[in-house]
């Protein structure tokens, strides 16, 4: 079942939040907006979990030029989890990543390729993630993200129905390779015992429900879904492709990221896709802390944003 919606997130107004897009992406604008600040405020509890709960309604959320250390983002990591439901066994996946390539650890162009469900080949895969960018190149690199919310709204009644239920492969056995190039091992700790092992795979529902909002999102993606179980194979293929160009060619349905330095975003991956732009030569590196939620779950009763929200556009 779904549990009851956590209270919004009122004690954030007074920092002067604004949406970047209809559907995704919210920013504070003004870097006087400290997450250091916030981790240490007397109602450090509140504003961690109400900034929680819009990072998992609003997807993706900007802060400019922040002064937090990794110390202090990995505690952001577990406390946006522990505050807002995450199950006791769950913790980090890596405390934290240097980012040296794109999201997606390999080349790739800035939009057809949108992915970026963070380890979903794991059967426990990441709930928030936090990624602050230290050192950019002198020209491209931004990030987009895009809406699970809103991809599943714009499918048909029909289509929703059927999708609904279904199940999906998620593979991400290509990081061996990835890891042998590199020459960093495979990891066992990968925030749940239940990630632990060499073989990367899982099987994952199609549409899934995100536990704080309740809401449907479509949760496949070209990095990670082999195949839908229940389908023949080419019947798996067509529809996983017209899902992918759902994501990708609907570009109101995402938000893009011109970063700044020391800038963090902080996103859910529950209920997004990321890219970075595959346009840029320099370095572009940052520090990123990845959550692990609980396993992904589709509830019949829960409910269409669009429908909740009584949006029409």
């Amino acid at each position: 079942m779904v549990p009851a919606p956590i209270p919004t997130f009122r004690s954030l107004q007074g920092y002067n939040p604004v949406d970047e897009t209809a559907h995704i992406g919210t920013s504070f604008p003004s870097d006087s907006t400290q997450l250091s600040a916030l981790l240490d405020a007397e109602n450090s509890d509140e504003l961690i979990r109400d900034l929680a709960t819009l990072v998992s309604h609003r997807g993706v959320v900007f802060f400019k030029n922040q002064d937090i250390t990794i110390q202090k983002q990995k505690e952001l990591g577990l406390r946006l989890g522990q505050l807002t439901g995450r199950p006791a066994e769950s913790g980090l996946h890596k405390h934290p990543v240097s980012e040296e390539t794109p999201e997606l650890g390999a080349d790739t162009s800035v939009i057809s390729s949108m992915g970026g469900i963070a380890r979903a080949g794991y059967p426990v895969p990441s709930d928030y993630a936090i990624l602050k960018m230290h050192t950019l190149p002198r020209v491209g690199g931004d990030t987009l993200w895009a809406s699970g919310y809103e991809a599943y709204d714009r499918l048909s009644p029909a289509l929703q129905r059927f999708l609904e239920g279904l199940t999906a492969e998620h593979d991400g056995n290509f990081f061996h390779n990835t890891a042998k190039k590199l020459n960093v091992p495979i990891q066992q700790n990968r925030g749940h015992l239940d990630n632990s092992g060499e073989d990367l795979r899982a099987v994952h529902p199609v549409i899934r429900t995100h536990p704080l909002t309740g809401y449907k999102s479509l949760f496949v993606n070209k990095g990670f879904t082999k195949r839908i179980l229940e389908l023949y194979p080419e019947e798996s293929d067509n529809l996983l492709d017209y899902l992918y160009r759902q994501i990708s060619e609907n570009h109101d349905l995402q938000v893009r990221y011109k970063w700044g330095q020391n800038d963090v975003a902080i996103w859910d991956n529950r209920v997004t896709f990321h890219t970075a732009t595959n346009d840029y030569v320099d370095n572009r590196q940052g520090n990123r802390v990845v959550g692990i939620g609980e396993k992904p779950f589709f509830d019949p009763n829960s409910k269409s944003r669009r429908a909740e929200l009584k949006l029409s556009f």
